[in-house]
Formats: C-alpha cells, structure tokens, sequence
C-alpha cells in the first residue's frame, strides 16, 4: 500500500499542529462517510471499485475487443474528467511514446480538448486512411469543445464508411437516460455505457468514462479496479493518524493555513506526467472556491530541476512539494566506463541508473527543504494497474475529505460556467443577445 513520508515537513508544521488537525479530518472523513455534507449527490465514487455495474464492464472489454480487432486507431473526444483520467492512464501504463510502440493494439488519439483548428487537422492527419473508431464522451452532448470535435470526426466517419458502417464505429459515454448525445445514440444504434448521475467527471475515471479507451490500450482494467478495491478497504474504513489519507490530508492542510499557498506534485517518472494533470483538474476543480484552497501545479523531475528548479529552491516561500516515489522499475540500466572520461562521469561506472536517480531524490529533497520547501513523500512499490488503481482511488478519497476540512463543496465547479456564457454571447448563441452586447462594448 501507499507509504507517506511526513518526516520532511516536521520543520514548518509542529506535531501538535497536525495533532489537532486530527480531529477536523476525522470530522470530514465522518461528513464524506456519512453523505451528509454538501455535494452528497456525487458520492457514487466511493465504493465504484466494488459496487460498478458488473455488465457493463464486459461490455466495455468486449467492445475495446472488437475495437482492437476492427481499428487502426481510436479518437477519443473529451475534455477535463472525460479526457484526463484515461490519457494519464494510459501514459503511465503503457508509455507517453504509446503511439510510437509497436503494438498489437490501436493508436489512441484524443480531440474535444480544444478549440484548436490546428490539433483538429492533425489528428486527422494522424489517422490517415486507417480503419478507426470514435469514443466520444460526454454526459450532456452540448459541451462546446468535445461537441464541435464529434461534429467533425462523425461526419469524417461517415464519409469514410458510409452511416450503416459509421454507427458500429462509434461509441458513446454518457448520460444513462437523457441528453443530446443519449437521444443521438438511442437513435442511431450506437453502442453506449454510462457515465454515472452520482459520480461527477473528474471522479470518473474508473468508470466507462476511463475505463473504455484504457482497455482499449491493452491495460488489464481489472487489475486496476482491484488496486482502488484494495485502496478503498484500507483507507476508507480506518480512521487513524495511521490511515496514509488522513496523512495526507491532515499535512497538506497545516502547510496551506501557515502560509504554503501552492502544492507541487512531482515525479521522476516522465510517464507519469498526465497524472499530474489528472490531479491538478481533481483538486483545482473540487477546491478551488470561495475564495479558498491550494493552487496545484505539477513538475516533471529530474528535466523540471534545470527550469523551475530554480524558483523552487529560491523563489517566493509560498509552495510545499508532494513527490510521488516509485520503488522498483521494471529494468536495470548499469552504467559502463569511458576509457577517456571526458564526461568525468566514471565515479559512476558499474552503478545501476535506478541508484543514480534514487541519490537524485534524496539529494533534491533535501536542498528544497533547506531552502523553506516542505517535502511530502508518497511510495509505491511499482508502476501497474494495481497500483495506478490504487494511487487514484487514494487521490479522490484524500480529495473529498481535504474539500471538507476546508469548508468547501469537493464535487461542484460553478466556477467553470463564467467563460462559457462569455463564449456563447460572444459566438450569438440563441439567448445570450443582452450579455452579447455588454461583452461587444467592453472589447
């Protein structure tokens, strides 16, 4: 299971601090456990590592079967928590470079993420003349950019194959009985899953929402719903200093209320950069609000070390690292020795990179914390789905209850809607006509 290492934060938070802080998690945990906070109608999320729809899920490994055997390629249309949870998935367990590999499964593209004309065009250009299929998710239909995208890669689908050809193609995950897209789907004949009424996007990963395009990939999507089932028996129940959550949450909250405004979440795995992306969506969207919560950042060590390396050990005080530490990788690279030594790297001749890259964190932990950065250190054994499932489900437990212990909602986002009604007025969208001309005379 998940290790967490407090010990290099005992210089910037008192252990009566964090005692005291005890109680208030315990409070929020009992608030998450209990239903009875805000936001209690997107709870589904707790026990979906055991209590997911058993059908569905052979649904979705036989259609990421017959989309192995039927495409080339897999366009999966998404933005924020339909599209992060299984990109960074997928990168972690099968490489950023998934696409370069040989393999005996589909490229996967993502496209809904933007409004980019350019990134359109290249994942058409991408997919070429192959045989592909669409996932496209979405639990309304009318989000702007993952609608416009689907708009463009059905009509591309049909054109290619004609609609009777098209509609076995294309795959939906979305609401299970209303909306645009459930009415399109139900009309059409497409094969469809469910994103959950109970279970919000960014929480979402571990249902069809991720788990479709990840099987698809070739990831052992059991494997990883018994990771977050091993998570959940673990860390929910246990309500103790000793539960690795309460670790977490109790620590990252007495560094935001003595003045570390900003957590980093970093790496030294170039795979697991998505993650951090998936991550800084879960925490900036569940609390980021009322004026309150942390702004998360992510960095990719040791390569972020050589640019905001710098700012990190000598820019302003107001940021705290949480380092993710894998123990174990899944081979060995030994250095050899340069007869010339132009480098003056033969100290390290006959030492395994593995060690090399461990002295690396050791090394880095230290210098930040002598330069006024707290260091939060989580272990995991190695990188698989086990431990992928795992990781995430330790991720949105620690979310939910940190969100309360802030006082926040963790499960809305009303902040996301301003930009949107903004960008309808200004497109003339049908009844935004009044806000369309207060925008026009501010620009």
């Amino acid at each position: 299971m998940i290790k967490v290492d407090l010990s290099s934060i005992s210089s910037f938070v008192p252990q009566t601090q964090l005692d005291a802080m005890a109680s208030r998690v315990a409070a929020a945990h009992e608030t998450l456990a209990s239903g009875s906070g805000e936001g209690n109608d997107f709870l589904g999320w707790r026990e979906l590592p055991v209590n997911y729809d058993k059908e569905e899920f052979a649904r979705i490994k036989a259609a990421a079967h017959k989309i192995q055997s039927d495409s080339k390629a897999l366009v999966v249309i998404g933005i924020g928590g339909s599209y992060l949870g299984a990109r960074a998935v997928i990168d972690l367990l099968k490489s950023p470079n998934y696409n370069l590999k040989q393999k005996d499964t589909p490229d996967i593209f993502f496209a809904g993420n933007t409004l980019s004309t350019d990134a359109v065009l290249e994942v058409l250009e991408l997919v070429g003349d192959r045989d592909y299929s669409i996932n496209i998710i979405s639990k309304s239909g009318t989000t702007t950019e993952p609608a416009v995208a689907f708009r463009i890669f059905k009509a591309h689908l049909e054109h290619k194959y004609g609609k009777e050809e098209a509609r076995k193609r294309i795959y939906c995950t979305t609401d299970a009985a209303r909306g645009a897209l459930k009415s399109l789907a139900d009309a059409e004949g497409y094969e469809s899953f469910v994103v959950p009424d109970n279970v919000g996007g960014r929480y979402s990963v571990l249902t069809a929402v991720g788990l479709l395009p990840i099987a698809v990939a070739g990831i052992d999507i059991d494997e990883m719903m018994a990771g977050a089932a091993d998570a959940m028996h673990a860390y929910a129940d246990d309500r103790s200093m000793e539960n690795p959550v309460w670790k977490y949450v109790a620590a990252r909250n007495c560094l935001y209320e003595n003045g570390k405004k900003v957590e980093i979440l970093g790496s030294y795995e170039p795979c697991f950069r998505f993650m951090g992306e998936w991550w800084k969506q879960l925490y900036g969207e569940s609390e980021g609000k009322d004026g309150k919560g942390l702004f998360p950042a992510s960095v990719e060590f040791t390569a972020d070390l050589h640019s905001m390396g710098q700012y990190i050990q000598d820019g302003e005080r107001v940021l705290f690292e949480t380092i993710i530490r894998y123990a174990n990788p899944h081979g060995q690279v030994v250095i050899g020795e340069d007869a010339d030594n132009v480098d003056g790297l033969n100290f390290l001749a006959g030492k395994d990179l593995h060690f090399v890259c461990e002295q690396a964190i050791r090394g880095t932990r230290l210098a930040h914390v002598d330069g006024g950065v707290p260091n939060i250190l989580l272990e995991l054994d190695s990188i698989n789905a086990r431990t992928t499932g795992e990781l995430i489900y330790f991720f949105e437990l620690a979310c939910g209850i940190s969100g309360y212990v802030l006082g926040v909602n963790p499960f809305n986002q009303p902040g996301v809607e301003a930009y949107k009604k903004n960008m309808f007025a200004l497109l003339d969208k049908p009844g935004y006509s009044d806000l369309r001309e207060q925008l026009l005379s501010r620009l």
